[in-house]
């Protein structure tokens, strides 16, 4: 089918005319995502701005220029954050485009995969007579809650959409990567901005900082020619400004309900360096058998202040092989304290100090008090952080307390039991007590807007 790339300000992405052609209607947002030549396309845009709708005819591109580079096809990847998301959004729109309107496309429902015709000839022949028999071309459909799903393909290239929520994690973005290394496959990803976390750490700083690899285009729920301005307005009048920006504009700005706001990462986020013999250590641990966490600090006596060293998320690893990893990580340090787990845990305590890791019961174990110690060195940017601690920085800008009636914070924690880092640090930092500690950071203040 002969597909016309024309960007109207017209109502609908796509028609059909009556001649056969496909002709796109992007609107300008959507075409300045298309015309980018980065190899990391990231679209933070307002709710209902025509992102979901505009990753499959992406992909299709992507696919059509390996064909015609006479490389072969192969597998390409499109992941949704969640599998409702990918359910009730995205299949649809891939089966659209790719069996109905391209008629290139045959869904197997059971690998969740889109065969490709030979060739990408409209109304072409499918090489496979099982699902799981050989293919000219597959796109693997998955949701980032099955990170091991992601781990199956070496793929060419990858849309996912709504990557900016809690679901689409680290490790998922992690794996996507892996997928696409052996061809440094390209990326479209598609999101409303939903908070901080590794999307921004990960993707708009590098962009923001110049890295070459990387594209942002952001733009207003009202770039959709088909969003009514009337609600544009009404959500603006409606919500808080950090909100409307967020959901309706495409931008990051710091939401309520932060546990650990005045974390400064442009003060405390610093390189690796080698740690001074004389500098001491103290380890913070979160048990359990499918997520064990650890945080390594090591504190400078000159100043007091907490430098992250380590972080540690081993998964499902046995008690020898975690204390086998840990000694390695501190070897030749002065380790003062190694604490965890809450009162009922002394079982797992008992694990450790079994394999030579002797493991004490926090100093203190009520939540609330724990959070204000480590709030209180933040306050005085005195933890500093390496920054290839990806996994704890994410935490630390996702780590909310719930909001309620007027998008005020509660005092639950969101989605507690996911951030094992953020429980590992209580544990060992609540038995400090910053202004006791020489935490003298000078308090270096900036606005809250990116």
């Amino acid at each position: 089918m002969a597909i016309d790339h024309t960007a109207l300000v017209a109502p609908g992405l796509r028609e059909v005319t009556a001649d056969g052609k496909l002709r796109l209607r992007f609107h300008e947002g959507q075409m300045r995502a298309w015309k980018s030549k980065k190899r990391f396309v990231f679209m933070l845009a307002g709710t209902q701005g025509g992102k979901t709708s505009f990753c499959p005819h992406w992909l299709h591109r992507e696919i059509a220029e390996v064909r015609d580079e006479g490389q072969g096809v192969g597998d390409f990847l499109a992941v949704a954050s969640t599998f409702d998301q990918f359910k009730l959004k995205m299949l649809p729109e891939m089966r659209e485009v790719f069996e109905h309107i391209l008629r290139i496309g045959r869904y197997w429902a059971g690998e969740r995969v889109i065969e490709l015709a030979e060739g990408l000839e409209s109304g072409g022949r499918f090489l496979a007579e099982h699902q799981d028999d050989r293919m000219y071309g597959r796109i693997i459909l998955r949701s980032a809650e099955a990170t091991a799903g992601l781990e199956a393909a070496t793929a060419r290239a990858a849309c996912l959409d709504e990557v900016g929520q809690p679901e689409f994690t680290l490790g998922a973005w992690e794996a996507v990567l892996r997928r696409l290394a052996l061809y440094q496959g390209r990326v479209l990803g598609t999101t409303t901005v939903y908070g901080l976390g590794w999307l921004k750490l990960e993707v708009y700083d590098r962009w923001k900082a110049g890295d070459a690899n990387f594209d942002i285009i952001q733009f207003d729920s009202t770039a959709n020619p088909l969003f009514p301005a009337e609600e544009f307005e009404r959500a603006r009048a409606s919500m808080p400004p950090w909100k409307f920006n967020m959901l309706y504009r495409g931008l990051f700005d710091k939401p309520a309900g932060m546990v650990y706001d005045c974390f400064d990462e442009a003060a405390c986020v610093i390189d690796r360096f080698p740690i001074p013999e004389s500098w001491l250590w103290y380890v913070g641990h979160d048990f359990g058998s499918v997520n064990p966490a650890a945080v390594i600090f090591a504190q400078d006596p000159s100043t007091g202040l907490f430098y992250l060293v380590h972080e540690y998320l081993p998964g499902a690893k046995g008690v020898y092989e975690q204390v086998d990893d840990l000694k390695k990580m501190t070897l030749g340090a002065r380790v003062m304290r190694r604490v965890g787990g809450s009162l009922q845990e002394k079982g797992w305590r008992d694990d450790y100090t079994a394999q030579g890791w002797p493991v004490g019961e926090a100093m203190v174990r009520d939540v609330a008090l724990g959070i204000g110690r480590v709030y209180a060195f933040h306050k005085r940017n005195a933890i500093m952080v390496f920054r290839d601690c990806k996994r704890y920085l994410d935490e630390k800008l996702s780590y909310s307390y719930k909001l309620g009636d007027g998008y005020g914070a509660t005092d639950v924690i969101d989605r507690q039991s996911s951030y094992h880092l953020m429980d590992a640090e209580r544990y060992v930092l609540g038995g400090f007590h910053a202004e006791s500690h020489g935490a003298g950071a000078p308090v270096q203040r900036r606005s809250a807007r990116f």
